[in-house]
């Protein structure tokens, strides 16, 4: 965790989830913490704790849809008032959907859609020349291991983080000589609050995953971190998710058509 001794974090989808647990992975080493959220108690409750168990540690919240531009603008005004000069950036807020894309409701379509990608872009092009004059950071994105491969039911979904994935690779190639590095962390399964929320309650079917494919929340993001200090592309926690997606994304694109559209039925 040298590399990031005394940084300055902002993490978005900081109230809970693995937006916490970066928050408090990095406490310890960090000189100050941004925490962005929507809901202002948690991030209150998460600002107390890691000021009782960190007294030294800098730790602002900021309340905002990041999905908002002109929220947007006004965070990033907020940054420059109190001299907050952000060098390593956690894209980690996002949102999913489970279902057939032919029933979707589309304000949720459109919400996903905003927050995967439109949000995490924008936020990042605001923050890139703060972190570019430092000369030294980087940007962690937190993406999926459905971004790998088309995903019937999750179709939206998994083209979201198909972006993501894409993106961070592009943005990496761009700021190789700068200082800045790139990375994305696909996570298969995860104990959160993500199921519930993409889930589209009665009538579709339960969220679950093979249990032997879960990793812990606190493995995930320490993969992630340790990917980060190691300067590298991409990282999917977990040796067996790797080695399962390793062998789907190996398998030739009609064949795997084939075996995801007999599952979906």
């Amino acid at each position: 965790m040298r590399f990031f001794e005394g940084c300055t974090a902002l993490i978005t989808g900081a109230s809970s989830g693995l937006g916490a647990e970066f928050a408090r992975q990095l406490a310890p080493v960090a000189g100050t913490l941004v925490l962005v959220a929507r809901r202002a108690e948690h991030l209150d409750e998460m600002k107390a704790e890691l000021a009782t168990r960190h007294p030294g540690l800098r730790v602002f919240v900021y309340v905002m849809d990041i999905t908002r531009e002109n929220q947007n603008r006004d965070f990033a005004e907020w940054l420059v008032k109190e001299k907050i000069r952000v060098n390593f950036l956690v894209n980690n807020a996002g949102m999913g959907d489970r279902g057939p894309f032919a029933t979707g409701d589309w304000a949720k379509i459109h919400a996903m859609l905003e927050l995967n990608v439109v949000a995490l872009t924008r936020l990042t092009h605001h923050l890139l020349p703060m972190l570019l004059e430092g000369g030294r950071g980087a940007i962690l994105n937190v993406s999926s291991i459905a971004g790998l491969i088309p995903l019937p039911h999750m179709s939206v979904y998994a083209a979201t983080k198909a972006y993501v994935n894409s993106f961070s690779d592009g943005l990496r190639m761009e700021l190789r000589d700068t200082g800045i590095t790139v990375t994305a962390v696909l996570p298969g399964p995860v104990e959160t609050e993500f199921g519930r929320v993409a889930s589209r309650g009665a009538g579709e079917p339960e969220w679950s995953s093979p249990d032997g494919l879960l990793v812990s929340v606190e493995e995930v993001v320490r993969q992630a971190l340790v990917a980060v200090s190691a300067d590298k592309a991409r990282v999917i926690p977990g040796w067996k998710v790797a080695l399962f997606m390793g062998l789907a994304v190996a398998l030739p694109l009609g064949v795997l058509r084939a075996i995801l559209q007999r599952q979906a039925r």
